[in-house]
């Protein structure tokens, strides 16, 4: 399997190049994409490419998602795209892409986060009415808050709760709503990510809570999805359907 890097010359893009070095899980490089490259064999943008591969991955910013998902379309390539804090027309040129391409689309790439959602999902599910609290941590380069992970965990609480509202940080005097799912970012030193769910009653309170340590873990899953979309049909795929 031959990977194309998307952002390559960034944190992310880096340990990816690297353990497609080393071979990791049978892949290769194919060749890399970074706008602010300063190497020659990177290009700047995906249509200087004079290299084909057999998937995408990329870890650029939500910015490129039009250019990458147009490449990736127009040459028929798969695409894990891990990016996060896209706005709804950047979604909508993903899920545009789905119907010609296979693409791979998670706000992360752990599977320890993917274990993270169902059991908050199944904690709100066997308390509704429950106040349910989402605290995120990451280092103080990040620019989108909240994560699209924690952002991720609420969407999967949210299938248990339809009616359920997000409230973003909290401040002022109001009185909490029932139907919230309370989502807060931390940005301090140089921590990797840190998402801890709290589901309380009047009685009783269960923590969840997931570590990255290395960013090596989400490199790996990334590397992990492009081999799962080798093959698969155009389509948007995810977590879940890797793991299912």
């Amino acid at each position: 399997m031959k990977v194309i890097v998307n952002g390559a010359c960034g944190r992310m893009g880096k340990v990816v190049l690297r353990l497609l070095s080393e071979g990791y899980r049978g892949a290769s490089y194919a060749g890399g994409i970074d706008a602010f490259s300063d190497d020659t064999a990177i290009v700047k943008t995906p249509d200087a490419l004079t290299v084909t591969g057999d998937v995408i991955i990329d870890f650029s910013s939500h910015l490129a998602t039009g250019d990458i998902c147009a490449y990736a379309a127009k040459t028929n390539t798969p695409i894990v795209v891990c990016t996060t804090g896209h706005t709804e027309e950047e979604l909508a040129v993903i899920h545009e892409t789905a119907k010609n391409v296979p693409v791979f689309h998670s706000a992360n790439m752990s599977l320890g986060v993917a274990l993270l959602c169902e059991l908050a999902r199944q904690a709100a599910a066997l308390y509704p009415d429950a106040d349910v609290e989402i605290v995120e941590t990451h280092h103080n380069r990040k620019l989108d808050a909240p994560s699209g992970t924690a952002l991720m965990i609420a969407d999967r609480i949210r299938e248990e709760r339809p009616e359920a509202v997000y409230k973003l940080g909290r401040a002022g005097h109001e009185k909490r709503e029932p139907r919230e799912i309370g989502i807060h970012a931390v940005r301090m030193g140089n921590v990797v990510g840190e998402h801890e769910v709290r589901i309380g009653t009047d009685t009783e309170t269960i923590t969840l809570k997931h570590e990255a340590h290395d960013r090596s873990l989400f490199a790996e899953g990334a590397i992990v999805a492009a081999r799962y979309l080798i093959g698969q049909s155009a389509g948007l795929y995810g977590m879940r359907d890797m793991l299912g």
